[in-house]
């Protein structure tokens, strides 16, 4: 009998017993095959734990700390990516897997997936994010994608270069309110991570994200995770809603894993209203395209308010841009910072002043004062090489 035999047959004897803790599996593996060595039971073990109470064949990705995702797609091969590059692992997962996978994630979350419910986002307890879709949404099969959580914490000079992180090492500690930018799987929440562990530690931060992802360092961080409606439609906690409620929480910094809809007015209103210091992310091509988007997303919004006073918004608000890409070699950098301000006689353009090289090296400081008090240097003492 194959290793994978075994392994069935012990989860069918398992879900008799109705318990599987490691000495009940090694005294049922003994009685089914007494030849057994060492070596091969202890790997059976894990084998039959993850089948039974794990994520079965993706665990072992899962234990890597080197691969960033894990995709299952449909009735067929399973994906990762590693420092950047997809790779297929030559495994096939059945689509009746899929369903049990998707099944044990969000089951112990109160979250369901199927017919009538298709999409779901959840994430493990190790904190990576999960997304699943199924038919009749998938065309080809049910569809898994994690990104993992990275164990290892990421620091600034990792990814930008001496001059950046000098700056934004000054711009946190001084209260600046910074926006990241990027594309999807560009590292904006690496990057944000990284740059919110210069928040002086005994703040009080409220986090606010879909997934809960961030892991500041801090002493006073309270973290909310937003929730989708139940079956009946009630019980929904959009973004919008918690970035209100946080307002209520005394923060001295909000954080906000991304703004994608009408929160974003929120946020600015934050912002501009004694929360200095608060950090974000969005999805956009360049600082000029963050603005834009950002632009785009308070007016769809409910609050009614003329182009001009949203761009004043921005450009009171937000101090700082900064936009990570991922290179084709997979690597993630810092590729431009800039600061927001209004051109035109009518004050009614928005522009960006670029503080980067097309290296990502800085090349010049802020010229507008910010309106934070400065804890600490000036800061051409900050950035001087």
């Amino acid at each position: 009998m194959s290793l994978d035999s075994v392994v069935e047959h012990m989860h069918r004897q398992l879900l008799d017993h109705g318990y599987h803790d490691a000495a009940v599996v090694q005294q049922l593996l003994v009685e089914h095959d007494p030849l057994l060595d060492d070596g091969t039971v202890t790997d059976l073990i894990h084998r039959v734990h993850s089948r039974v109470s794990g994520l079965g064949v993706l665990d072992q990705f899962l234990a890597d700390p080197t691969i960033d995702e894990v995709m299952v797609n449909g009735a067929g091969d399973l994906w990762i990516e590693r420092a950047g590059r997809l790779e297929c692992t030559g495994i096939i997962v059945e689509s009746a897997t899929t369903y049990a996978l998707l099944e044990r994630i969000v089951a112990p979350l109160g979250l369901r997936i199927d017919r009538t419910s298709p999409i779901v986002d959840a994430r493990l307890p190790d904190g990576s994010r999960v997304n699943g879709v199924v038919p009749p949404l998938s065309v080809d099969g049910p569809l898994l994608t994690i990104r993992r959580f990275g164990a290892r914490t990421i620091q600034l000079p990792e990814v930008c270069s001496p001059g950046v992180a000098k700056l934004l090492e000054w711009a946190v500690q001084s209260r600046c309110n910074i926006i990241v930018s990027g594309g999807a799987g560009a590292g904006k929440t690496t990057l944000l991570n990284a740059v919110a562990a210069f928040i002086p530690p005994d703040e009080r931060v409220v986090t606010i994200e879909d997934a809960a992802e961030l892991r500041l360092p801090g002493r006073h961080i309270l973290r909310l995770e937003c929730r989708p409606a139940n079956a009946e439609g009630a019980g929904e906690a959009s973004i919008r809603d918690l970035v209100r409620n946080a307002l209520r929480m005394r923060p001295d910094r909000i954080v906000v894993g991304e703004v994608r809809s009408g929160e974003a007015i929120d946020m600015l209103q934050a912002m501009n209203t004694g929360h200095d210091g608060s950090l974000s992310t969005c999805h956009a091509n360049s600082p000029i395209d963050a603005l834009r988007r950002l632009e785009t997303l308070v007016l769809m919004g409910d609050v009614a308010l003329p182009l001009t006073a949203v761009r004043e918004q921005l450009r009171s608000a937000v101090d700082l841009i900064v936009h990570v890409a991922r290179h084709p070699d997979g690597s993630r950098r810092v590729v431009s910072m800039a600061e927001p301000v209004i051109k035109g006689e009518t004050g009614d353009a928005i522009s960006v002043n670029v503080l980067t090289d097309a290296a990502g090296e800085l090349s010049a400081i802020p010229r507008r004062p910010f309106r934070a008090t400065h804890l600490g240097p000036p800061l051409s003492t900050w950035v001087a090489s």
